[in-house]
């Protein structure tokens, strides 16, 4: 059983943070993408007939810039190419694409049943000042609206450590959110990603951001508010209602096999880890001649296996699973990472609790640091 991923490289607009594969809607050959997105997933599930999708997740870019009729298409080719009649379907969505009951009208007949709400703030300053174009008040008729559809599995995003954003205004926009009773939320800490308009002002000093510490005080705050509010922490950067946990997600974090649809699209079935085309022409352009759009393959070795095991697993509260582990590696994590495990419990940055190797509340605000650790100089075998 896999997932499947499927991209739009489409907005409306260009947040001043976001690196994805995306382009500018206006004057793009988006019926032509929607045609050659189904066909690639014909192409690909034709060699893997046997293989059942469990979760679809639409992203972006953002979906919801597509018109109703192309949200129709799009999901009806999703359900007839990869034979997906239940399971998790999520679209990622803006607030300010669901202000009319159109677009969720189609999403909810068609079977989607999740639905991911990019929303980063409830502070209107802050929303221009990131160069997103909805405004507080956009998030709850987007919200309103969604649950008179029929939608109940709904997820925000707010993103944390934004330009002169204070530890007080975070905390706001975390009581707003949690006062909407939602059963899914993600909080990530801003990342400056190269190719981005806050990399540059960053690299210009002209990039006003929270101190780490404040970093650290918000991202406490999150936590401790999240698990108030019966929101528990799954991932890093992820909290739910028991039963509303990302399914989708959770197999990327269990290093679990998944299908890349779309432009700029990353997959990993068996060993082969394959990117797509990002250019929108490049991507295209072999899906007319009824080719796949791939790009690149790489066959990943078994120690790379292991290190993605590892950073994928401990960005979960459950961690990762010795038993597992064995089973699939046919070796235990004591014989690769012994001597590693226990100089990273005596740091206090990682416990063994019976089946589980799982980062300590103090590791998770060091995660990156712990995962680098995870890395196997050499060859195992």
């Amino acid at each position: 059983m896999a997932g499947a991923y499927v991209h739009i490289p489409f907005c409306s607009h260009i947040c001043y943070y976001c690196d994805f594969n995306k382009v500018f809607i206006e004057g793009q050959p988006v019926d032509d993408y929607v045609a050659m997105l189904i066909r690639e997933m014909k192409l690909v599930m034709a060699s893997h007939p046997d293989e059942t999708i469990q979760t679809v997740y639409v992203g972006g870019g953002t979906p919801t810039a597509l018109t109703p009729a192309q949200l129709e298409r799009l999901i009806t080719g999703i359900r007839a190419a990869l034979h997906f009649d239940h399971g998790e379907f999520t679209f990622e969505a803006n607030p300010n694409d669901l202000l009319t009951k159109d677009k969720l009208q189609v999403l909810h007949d068609n079977g989607v049943n999740r639905l991911s709400i990019g929303v980063q703030s409830f502070n209107d300053e802050i929303l221009k000042r990131i160069g997103r174009t909805h405004r507080a008040k956009d998030v709850y008729q987007a919200i309103a609206n969604a649950r008179a559809v029929g939608f109940d599995n709904l997820s925000i995003d707010l993103i944390f450590r934004l330009p002169q954003q204070s530890r007080e205004d975070f905390l706001s926009s975390l009581h707003k959110a949690l006062a909407l009773d939602l059963p899914h939320y993600s909080t990530y800490s801003l990342i400056l990603e190269r190719k981005t308009i806050f990399y540059n002002l960053m690299r210009s000093g002209r990039l006003q951001l929270p101190s780490q510490d404040v970093e650290a005080d918000m991202y406490q705050d999150a936590i401790d508010l999240m698990e108030a509010a019966g929101r528990h922490q799954y991932e890093i950067s992820n909290f739910a209602k028991l039963g509303y946990q990302c399914q989708h997600n959770l197999l990327y974090w269990q290093n679990e096999h998944y299908f890349g649809f779309g432009a700029g699209a990353f997959g990993y079935i068996g060993r082969d880890r394959y990117h797509n085309f990002g250019p929108i022409k490049q991507y295209l352009a072999p899906l007319h001649a009824h080719k796949v759009p791939v790009i690149e393959h790489h066959l990943v070795p078994l120690e790379e296996q292991i290190e993605e095991e590892m950073f994928l697993g401990l960005r979960t509260r459950a961690g990762v699973s010795q038993q597992r582990f064995a089973s699939r590696y046919h070796m235990t994590i004591q014989d690769v990472y012994g001597d590693l495990l226990q100089r990273l419990a005596d740091q206090q940055l990682i416990e063994v609790a019976g089946d589980a190797v799982r980062l300590t509340n103090q590791g998770q605000f060091l995660g990156n640091e712990v995962f680098q650790q995870f890395l196997i100089d050499g060859q195992l075998i």
